[in-house]
C-alpha cells in the first residue's frame, strides 16, 4: 500500500498536530536520537506525516563555529542551516529534509528574545527565563506543527535532566504538555547499568532520574531503557511501578549490531502502538516496514567486504565523518558488500610510508575539513592514488587538495596552494569566494546549504547521478579558481559540474583514470538508507571492481 493510501485511510482521525517530547536521564550519549529516528520511522510506515527537531541546551547559535573533536560533525540542512549531526540520523531514517526549523539551541533562543527586548516588543516588561525565554521554546516547538505538514512532530531535549542548561527547555514543554492535553507525550530514555562484579542489573539510576524528572512536573508516559544485558520481565515491572508508568510502556532498548535494527527492535515491542494508544489515535494501518527489511536483509547477508581509506585528520574521532560513514555503509550494502574502513591520520602520512599504509585500499577518500594542519600528507596521498590509479573520492577540502596536489605535481606549479593555507602563494589554484572577502564573522557566513549543478554531458559524475542537473548541499568559503581552468582542462583535468549561476567549478575528475573525482558539495549529506546518494554507490562499485581486478593478479 503506497504512502497516499495509507494517509486517507487515517487522515480523518488526526486534527490536531501531536507532540512527542523524548528526553534522556542518567548519563548523555544514551541514544535519543536513535530511538527518536526509530519511533519516527515506524510512524511514517504508517503513513503518517512526521517530522523530528533537536533543542540543544548549549550557548553556541549553532554547531558551526564547534570543534569536531567536541561536538562530531556539523551537519547542513538544505536551507543552509548548520545543525546537530543528530539531524543526519533523522534524514538518514526517515528520508525527510530537514531545515533551520528541526534544530534549536539555547543561544538562537536566547537571540531571539534579546532582539525583541532591543525592539521593545516586551514594551518595558523585566524579561525573565519564565515566561519570555520558555514562550520562545514554546514558539519554536510548535513551528513545524503549526505548518500543517505534519501529524507528529518528534522534539528531543539535548542533554540529561538535571542539567541547568537544560531546565528552562524542561520547564517549557512541562508548560506545552499541561496546554496540549493528550496531543503531547513524553518518552524518557535512561540507562540500566550491569555491574559486572555483582553480576546484576541495577534499575535505581533509573528510578533517581525518573524522580528528577518528575520534580520539575513532568511525568514520562513511556520509558526507554538503554541496557547491554536483556531485562528481565520482572525488573521492568518494578520499573513501571516505582516510576508510574504502565508495565507495557517500559520498552527495552538492548544494544543491536547496528542502529538500524532499532526500528524493529521498538516495533516488536509496541512503542509505535504504545504512542498512538497514549494520544488516542485509533484504527492506525500497521506499518510497512518492506524497504527497511530489504536493507536489513542485505546488510545482514552480505559476505564480501571493500576496504575504503578515509583520510583526514579528525581520525580519533570518527564521529567527525559520520555521515560520510553512513553513506559508504549504505552504498556498499546496496552492492551487497560490508564496507572496512580504514582510518588514515593525513598528519602522519609522508612520502616514504604512504603506500604501506594505502596500498591495501580498494578506494580512497579525501575528507573534509578546514585549515593546514594535515594538508600536505592529504597532497601525498593523492599523489600515490593518482600514479597508482585507486578510486579516490575528494569532498570539500579533499577536492581542493586534488586541484592544489594536480598543480604542483603535473601542472609544475610548485608552489601552487589555497589562499586558506597560504595568503601569499603565487599560484592561488583555490582562493577565496568573492562575496566571501568582506565577512568579519565566522559563524554561518560560509556557502551553506542545497545549491544547483550542472554536469557535463558523458562525464563520469553525470553517469553517477543518470542525470546533468543536480542539487547538493556546500560548506565552504574557498573556491576554484577559474582563471587556471584551461591549464587544468589541457593537462587531463576536466571541470565537469559547475553551478549555473555563478559558474563555480563545483565537480573535477581525471577521465583517464578508474575513479578519480572530486565535489565541492558534500554528497554524504542527501544520503539515506532507502535512497543512498548516486555518486557514493558509483564510487564503492569502483572501488569493488578494483579490488576484485587486484585479487586476479
Amino acid at each position: 500500500m503506497c504512502r497516499s493510501e495509507l494517509y486517507n485511510r487515517y487522515n480523518s482521525k488526526i486534527v490536531d498536530t501531536k507532540y512527542i517530547f523524548v528526553t534522556g536521564g542518567v548519563v548523555s550519549s544514551l541514544g535519543k536520537g536513535i530511538i527518536s529516528s526509530s519511533l519516527a520511522r515506524l510512524l511514517l510506515s504508517r503513513g503518517y506525516r512526521v517530522t523530528i527537531q533537536k533543542f540543544d541546551p548549549y550557548i553556541n547559535i549553532d554547531p558551526g563555529t564547534l570543534n569536531p573533536y567536541e561536538h562530531g560533525e556539523c551537519y547542513v540542512t538544505v536551507d543552509g542551516h548548520e545543525a546537530d549531526l543528530d539531524l543526519g540520523h533523522y534524514e538518514r531514517f526517515t528520508d525527510i529534509r530537514t531545515t533551520r526549523a528541526n534544530n534549536v539551541t539555547t543561544g538562537r533562543i536566547y537571540q531571539s528574545v534579546i532582539d525583541k527586548e532591543r525592539r521593545g516588543d516586551y514594551l518595558g516588561k523585566t524579561v525573565q527565563i519564565i515566561p519570555h525565554i520558555t514562550d520562545e521554546i514554546k514558539r519554536n516547538v510548535k513551528l513545524l506543527g503549526n505548518t500543517g505538514d505534519y501529524d507528529f512532530v518528534i522534539t528531543e531535549i539535548g542533554g540529561t535532566v538535571g542539567d541547568i542548561e537544560s531546565t528552562p527547555f524542561l520547564e517549557a514543554v512541562r508548560q506545552l504538555k499541561w496546554e496540549m492535553g493528550r496531543n503531547a507525550l513524553f518518552v524518557h530514555l535512561t540507562y540500566v547499568p550491569y555491574l559486572k562484579a555483582a553480576k546484576e542489573l541495577k534499575t535505581k539510576p533509573t528510578q533517581h532520574s525518573v524522580k528528577q524528572l518528575q520534580s520539575l512536573g513532568i511525568q514520562p508516559d513511556i520509558l526507554v531503557l538503554r541496557t547491554e544485558k536483556e531485562l528481565p520481565v520482572t525488573m521492568r515491572r518494578k520499573v513501571a511501578q516505582f516510576c508510574n508508568v504502565a508495565p507495557e510502556a517500559v520498552i527495552e532498548s538492548l544494544d543491536q549490531p547496528t542502529i538500524y535494527q532499532v526500528p524493529l527492535r521498538m516495533h516488536e515491542q509496541g512503542l509505535d502502538q504504545m504512542v498512538l494508544h497514549i494520544m488516542g489515535v485509533g484504527d492506525a494501518p500497521e506499518p510497512d516496514l518492506t524497504q527497511w527489511n530489504t536493507f536489513l536483509h542485505k546488510l545482514a547477508a552480505a559476505d564480501k567486504t571493500v576496504t575504503i581509506g578515509l583520510v583526514g585528520k579528525y581520525v580519533a574521532l570518527q564521529d567527525a565523518y559520520k555521515s560520510i560513514c553512513e553513506s559508504l555503509m549504505q552504498a556498499a550494502t546496496r552492492l551487497d558488500h560490508k564496507v572496512n574502513i580504514v582510518y588514515v591520520n593525513s598528519e602522519k602520512v609522508t612520502e616514504g610510508n604512504v603506500e604501506e599504509q594505502l596500498k591495501d585500499m580498494a578506494g580512497v577518500i579525501i575528507a573534509p575539513g578546514f585549515g593546514q594542519r594535515g594538508i600536505e600528507g592529504k597532497f601525498v596521498a593523492l599523489k600515490w592514488c593518482r600514479e597508482h590509479d585507486v578510486p579516490t573520492f575528494g569532498i570539500c577540502l579533499g577536492m581542493q587538495c586534488m586541484v592544489i596536489e594536480f598543480a604542483r605535481n603535473v601542472l609544475g606549479l610548485k608552489d601552487a596552494n589555497s589562499t586558506e593555507m597560504d595568503f601569499h602563494t603565487p599560484y592561488n589554484v583555490i582562493d577565496l569566494m568573492e562575496e566571501q572577502k568582506n565577512i568579519m564573522n565566522m559563524g554561518g557566513t560560509m556557502r551553506l546549504g542545497a545549491y544547483a549543478c550542472e554536469l557535463a554531458e558523458g562525464s563520469r559524475v553525470a553517469q553517477a547521478y543518470g542525470t546533468t542537473s543536480i542539487s547538493e548541499r556546500h560548506r565552504h568559503r574557498f573556491e576554484f579558481n577559474n582563471e587556471f581552468l584551461d591549464r587544468y582542462e589541457s593537462a587531463g583535468m576536466k571541470c565537469t559540474g559547475r553551478n549555473p549561476d555563478a559558474n563555480l567549478v563545483e565537480v573535477v575528475e581525471i577521465p583517464g583514470k578508474r575513479w578519480y573525482i572530486g565535489t565541492q558539495y558534500h554528497p554524504e549529506y542527501s544520503s539515506t538508507v532507502l535512497h543512498p546518494n548516486p555518486i557514493f554507490i558509483d564510487f564503492v562499485k569502483a572501488a569493488i571492481a578494483y579490488s576484485e581486478t587486484e585479487q586476479k593478479k
